[in-house]
């Protein structure tokens, strides 16, 4: 649905993104992360058509963004971080305007009241945008992005500045919203990212760095696999045997679990998956295992990890 292939923008002598090369599948929910000045905001502009790029090609559902942008455009709905509200306007007039701009050919009423519905706006349907709580704001702005019912929706920072209850309400509706639309969300909220998206890109000082399905994103970083197991035997003699099995690093107990059993965290060594000579190690003792998580690296880590490796790599 969505080609980047070797996209630059270069000012002068400075690159602002540079071979940045990504596709998003239909019905794919992707989440595009990168600290500030990474090049999210100039990539999305890129795709959108507001810029355009030094080099490379930007394709939505086969349509070149340059060479055919109405064709393109009419495929995208765009919420960029700071929604292009006209706050003077009642949510209906707003609607109506931004209706007559995209030159829609949907029934008018039909459809503005099937995106009402949607996003929840049917009851402020009548008021002016600037009397409204920065959630319905929200609402409003995405309400845009849906009218034409476009093919691909793009949301930057859609949950700023909202409180949790906001918060909460507008991840639902961008899940929903993901049934039918394709998506790419740029956040800096990485549980917001765990919570919606189907798949993670990474980017940073302009390149990209990872690009992993989000139960698979701790495979882009070599660093260490964390598991929790409860285990019935002698506590000391068990951490013994677990910090002398080949594969674990490190070691330690967590506490009781049950009348017979400790709880215990084990990181294993980069590369290698432990649990195997675990479990013979303790069978071999007759000590059961009686349950076990796999803690894996969080989010958080793995973005930290990646932004450290990607600037290390640079120098």
């Amino acid at each position: 649905m969505i080609e980047i292939n070797q996209i630059t923008k270069k000012y002068g002598n400075n690159y602002a993104c540079r071979d940045v090369s990504f596709t998003v599948k239909e019905g794919e929910i992707l989440g595009f992360l990168g600290p500030n000045g990474a090049g999210k905001s100039t990539t999305l502009n890129i795709l959108t058509g507001y810029i355009s790029s030094t080099e490379g090609t930007c394709k939505i559902d086969g349509v070149d963004i340059l060479e055919d942008p109405i064709a393109a455009k009419k495929k995208i709905g765009f919420l960029p971080e700071l929604p292009p509200l006209y706050t003077d306007m009642t949510v209906k007039e707003y609607l109506n305007f931004v209706y007559d701009l995209k030159n829609c050919k949907l029934n008018r009423k039909k459809h503005l009241a099937e995106i009402c519905s949607i996003v929840k706006i049917d009851d402020v349907y009548n008021r002016i945008i600037k009397n409204l709580s920065k959630g319905y704001r929200q609402r409003v702005g995405i309400a845009q992005a849906l009218i034409g019912n476009p093919q691909v929706l793009i949301f930057d920072e859609p949950t700023v500045g909202l409180d949790p209850k906001q918060i909460i309400e507008i991840r639902n509706l961008i899940r929903s919203l993901g049934k039918n639309h394709t998506i790419i969300l740029s956040t800096h909220i990485l549980s917001e990212v765990q919570a919606i998206c189907d798949r993670i890109v990474v980017i940073n000082k302009g390149r990209i760095i990872a690009d992993e399905k989000t139960n698979d994103i701790s495979n882009a970083v070599n660093g260490p696999k964390r598991l929790t197991m409860n285990i019935c035997g002698p506590q000391n003699e068990v951490l013994k045997l677990l910090k002398n099995t080949e594969g674990v690093s490190y070691a330690e107990i967590l506490g009781a679990r049950e009348s017979d059993s400790y709880a215990y965290l084990i990181e294993m060594k980069p590369g290698i998956d432990a649990r195997k000579p675990i479990f013979y190690a303790l069978s071999s003792k007759s000590w059961p295992i009686i349950g076990m998580e796999n803690m894996g690296m969080s989010l958080e880590d793995v973005f930290i990890s990646l932004i450290n490796a990607s600037q290390d790599e640079k120098k």
